[in-house]
């Protein structure tokens, strides 16, 4: 048994169980006092339990590696990966030693907002909770405390607001703008549509389950002011709806003309994702039921939809107007 310092200024540890198994591993620290207590707490470990030999004895990126592999047709697989490459400090670490403390710092110690945080969190705690209800490679898993998030922006433009920003935009943006704000759909759904997606005589559109976040194919009713943008749009592409000034498919929104733009509309704070939420909030305050809206929208469930409940109060009028029964007493109006 031993405990060593590699070149890259971390101390690691090397043990063998009872039955022979050797255990080599990174102590996750490049401070010798807190190195020589995970290691003396892992020959404690060791000789005082068989814990070990109960369950296989699985490095870190192996149970990354089975999760991908399990994983692969999950629509977020890719930001687990970028999530799992960002994440070095587990690496050759058996699970077993994954401590919460170990976990929460090397989370803790990321450069990066509590939202992005507790991405990292809900992945790993999504890896060891495989490890023990399927896998069988754990007893079971650390409870990781999840930070707070402040609460989700919602930040959308008045009509006025919104007719500046179209008029500040070039032609070919200014469309895929007044689409999206009559259609509410997602920046990428509106930059891959094609018009095999698009009924203009039904007066619909949609888009493909894989195509669509929840994961769920989503119908879109195409109102006057869809229709006439995607009538301007025929002709210019054999395939895909909106296309830049040299004809070719728009792969991306570009940032510069979008903050120019802005800057010339006099808009602050604004992203192409709040067109979205613009075209939520006219909706809710025109009258549209939440339930409706999810519908439309395309949303998992009604709880991402009461974000914009507070923009209308009509659903409450009925119960404001109980009062009237108390304001107004045998006749008598009590406001005068």
């Amino acid at each position: 048994m031993s405990i060593y310092k590699r070149p890259n200024g971390y101390w690691y540890v090397d043990l063998c169980t009872k039955s022979g198994q050797r255990i080599r591993q990174s102590t996750g620290t490049k401070n010798k006092e807190e190195a020589h207590r995970l290691y003396d707490k892992l020959k404690y470990e060791l000789w005082s339990s068989n814990h070990f030999e109960e369950k296989p004895m699985k490095l870190w990126e192996e149970a990354a590696v089975r999760w991908i592999d399990e994983m692969g047709a999950k629509k977020s697989i890719d930001k687990d990966l970028s999530r799992l490459r960002c994440l070095p400090e587990l690496r050759e670490t058996y699970l077993q030693h994954l401590s919460r403390d170990y976990i929460m710092a090397v989370v803790a110690n990321k450069k990066c907002s509590n939202s992005t945080k507790n991405r990292y969190l809900a992945l790993i705690r999504a890896i060891l909770n495989k490890a023990v209800k399927e896998w069988g490679w754990l007893d079971s898993a650390p409870h990781l405390t999840l930070y707070r998030e402040p609460k989700r922006r919602i930040r959308w433009l008045t009509k006025d607001e919104a007719s500046r920003l179209i008029e500040a935009l070039p032609p070919y943006m200014a469309d895929m703008a007044v689409f999206s704000l009559a259609t509410g759909l997602r920046q990428r759904n509106v930059l891959d549509l094609t018009w095999s997606q698009v009924d203009l005589s039904g007066r619909t559109a949609w888009v493909a389950p894989d195509e669509s976040k929840s994961g769920k194919a989503l119908g879109v009713a195409l109102n006057n002011t869809a229709v006439e943008v995607l009538e301007k749009q025929k002709g210019k592409h054999p395939r895909f709806v909106f296309t830049n000034t040299s004809g070719n498919k728009v792969q991306s929104i570009s940032s510069r003309i979008w903050r120019n733009a802005l800057e010339e509309a006099g808009i602050s704070d604004f992203r192409w994702h709040d067109l979205r939420h613009t075209w939520a909030s006219w909706l809710v305050q025109a009258g549209v039921p939440l339930a409706a809206l999810q519908e439309m929208g395309g949303w998992e469930s009604i709880e991402m939809v009461r974000r914009y409940a507070h923009l209308s109060a009509e659903h409450l009028q009925s119960h404001a107007d109980l009062l009237d029964e108390i304001v107004f007493v045998n006749g008598t109006n009590l406001a005068h």
